[in-house]
């Protein structure tokens, strides 16, 4: 409902809305198990997915089921095989779940590894495609608010995780046993889900859907997805215990999960991470090329991985993705793309440039499509961690004829900065000596880490610097723009500040950065950095405006100029709950107190008036 028939429901006057909002916080600290700074619309947004009861009874179940649900995952979708229809979706969990024909055509083809795969047994991987429409869970907001800008949920695709089984069955005509078990979810856990159908697909193929709507119905009594508390989500006698990072987390930081003292009847598992992949294991067979994969993927250059299976792509794609972290990718990515894609067409035009996207494809039939795309990663079998990988050299695309050429990467690229010998000496020693696989991985993203703040630090610190001076806010004044972005003011700043200061590489790191400048990475993380600012900006504004003394003010101006003043001070307190700017809870009650104050000073008459004129 809106805000004005809420207000309806709980009262106008100052103690009902103090009554609403601590029941509302109650009933969220219940869901999440901690105190939340929000304010009462934000609490209704949250507290509706609980519905009333829940509001007048934290101890009580949510009214409606399957929103919690579906803050995790929004639909489980079981995918077989027909002989006359192909890929078929069977069942669509929970019932009412909404999936376009669309969506649901995609999820059939994505579903199933190519026949050229040979996936026998059970195969894990992961896909993504674009959302027909945008659904939004009441959940997200309390979610995004404070999860890293790189594990933000997705309004615009939809990640599909995928549990496959291919077993030889002569009872049936085709001799062959194949399903999918696959969760579609806006949330990029891949280790998580990854996890989770670890667990729960083996069971469903023996025990069917009785099994499949007791795991739907835990996953409904979870609680939310809220990030930097320890939560325990219990499914089918076994508890996952996970972390999901902050945006304040130090980047890099290890999370440690502690059980509880208690002794658990249950089996429980404590995940380490909910979203990273095996990096050392996607990059061994071309770690020797991983600096130069780094400027690829910064960059937003089209990049197309061909791998033998759905696995191997899908790893490798989520392992590029993750190297430029904590900068999010900002340009698509599919892990596993096949000629069934809606966007194949889309992508695969040789009537244009290749869009900046990176696919995963296993089909031999993209070896000559994709063969005008400017850098290509072929992958072999991947081999168990301790083998060591032999150098592959760069090569020339001319020499990609199909998708059995040799594994290498294949570009003409040259890169930007200078090799590091140094990590790949560090990755080769621990080769040698059997280094375990979770400290390669540690080294490698500890590398990647650095040498993505190396780069991006100079740019936070010039941006930083087009912020007005906190002095030249004023409450009677429109709140002071931003100094516009100078491409050339900033590399003048890069002599003295540039990245030399935190990375021992060399090279032509002035040319790195102008190629970013036209990057769709560039221009996604300068636009968030933007209303990062404009938005401390505004809530700047806001405090001044709380501090100054608007009485007096009012008794030098014309009634006419307070009333403007009134309705301007309604949409800045509006625009604060709405687009949830970094303001304390009591700055804003402060300024409904300044609103209300003012208008008991004016006549009868524009008090009635203001009153109507929205909530006050």
């Amino acid at each position: 409902r809106d805000a004005s028939s809420r207000w309806a429901e709980f009262g106008r006057d100052a103690s009902s809305r103090r009554a609403c909002r601590s029941g509302a916080a109650m009933a969220l600290r219940a869901l999440t198990g901690r105190d939340l700074d929000l304010d009462l619309e934000q609490l209704l947004d949250a507290a509706a997915v609980l519905g009333p009861a829940f509001l007048r009874d934290p101890g009580s179940s949510p009214a409606l089921p399957w929103d919690r649900f579906g803050a995790w995952v929004h639909c489980v979708c079981v995918v077989g095989f027909d002989l006359e229809l192909g890929q078929a979706v069977e069942i669509i969990y929970p019932p009412h779940a909404k999936l376009s024909d669309k969506e649901k055509t995609s999820i059939c083809y994505l579903s199933f590894p190519d026949s050229n795969s040979g996936c026998l047994g059970d195969t894990q991987f992961c896909f993504r495609i674009r959302q027909s429409a945008s659904k939004k869970n009441p959940l997200d907001c309390l979610y995004d608010r404070d999860a890293p800008v790189y594990l933000k949920t997705d309004s615009a695709h939809y990640y599909g995780y995928v549990y496959f089984r291919q077993v030889r069955d002569k009872s049936l005509k085709r001799g062959y046993f194949q399903k999918s078990l696959v969760l579609i979810s806006k949330l990029p856990y891949v280790n998580f889900f990854h996890f989770l159908l670890k667990l729960i697909a083996p069971e469903y193929f023996d025990k069917n859907e009785p099994y499949l709507e007791a795991v739907c119905h835990d996953i409904d009594h979870w609680p939310a997805p809220i990030p930097g508390r320890i939560l325990t989500l219990p499914t089918t006698g076994v508890i996952i215990k996970v972390r999901i990072p902050t945006g304040q987390d130090k980047p890099g930081a290890t999370q440690i999960i502690q059980s509880a003292d208690e002794v658990e009847s249950q089996v429980s598992f404590a995940l380490p991470t909910v979203h990273e992949v095996d990096l050392f294991r996607c990059f061994c067979p071309i770690f020797f090329h991983i600096q130069m994969l780094w400027e690829l993927v910064l960059l937003g250059e089209p990049l197309v991985v061909m791998a033998p299976s759905p696995a191997e792509s899908s790893e490798t794609v989520l392992a590029l993705v993750c190297c430029v972290s904590p900068l999010k990718y900002c340009s698509d990515f599919r892990p596993y793309f096949t000629i069934h894609d809606s966007e194949f067409k889309e992508y695969t035009t040789r009537t244009q440039a290749p869009p900046s996207v990176i696919l995963g494809v296993t089909n031999p039939f993209f070896a000559k499509t994709l063969q005008h795309w400017p850098h290509i990663i072929r992958i072999g079998d991947m081999k168990p961690a301790g083998d060591i990988p032999k150098q592959v050299k760069v090569k020339k695309l001319k020499n990609l004829k199909t998708l059995d050429s040799k594994p290498g990467v294949y570009t003409s690229y040259k890169t930007y900065l200078g090799k590091d010998e140094e990590i790949i000496k560090q990755v080769q020693k621990g080769i040698q000596q059997k280094r375990p696989s979770e400290a390669q991985c540690v080294i490698l993203r500890r590398y990647f880490l650095e040498l993505t703040q190396s780069f991006i630090i100079p740019l936070e610190r010039y941006v930083a610097s087009l912020m007005p001076l906190q002095k030249s806010i004023s409450p009677w004044k429109s709140p002071p723009q931003l100094k516009p972005f100078s491409e050339d003011e900033f590399m003048k700043t890069l002599e003295k500040a540039g990245p030399q200061l935190t990375s021992r590489l060399k090279g032509d790191w002035i040319g790195l950065y102008r190629q970013f400048l036209k990057s769709p990475n560039f221009d996604g993380w300068f636009r968030s950095r933007w209303k990062e600012m404009t938005q401390k900006l505004e809530a700047l504004h806001l405090e001044a405006l709380c501090e100054a003394d608007l009485l007096i003010w009012i008794q030098k101006h014309t009634e006419v100029e307070v009333v403007d003043l009134v309705l301007k001070l309604k949409e800045k307190l509006f625009q604060a709950k709405q687009q949830c700017l970094p303001v304390k809870q009591d700055t804003l009650q402060k300024l409904q107190m300044h609103i209300e104050a003012i208008i008991l000073s004016l006549p009868e008459d524009l008090q009635s008036i203001l009153l109507k004129n929205g909530t006050t």
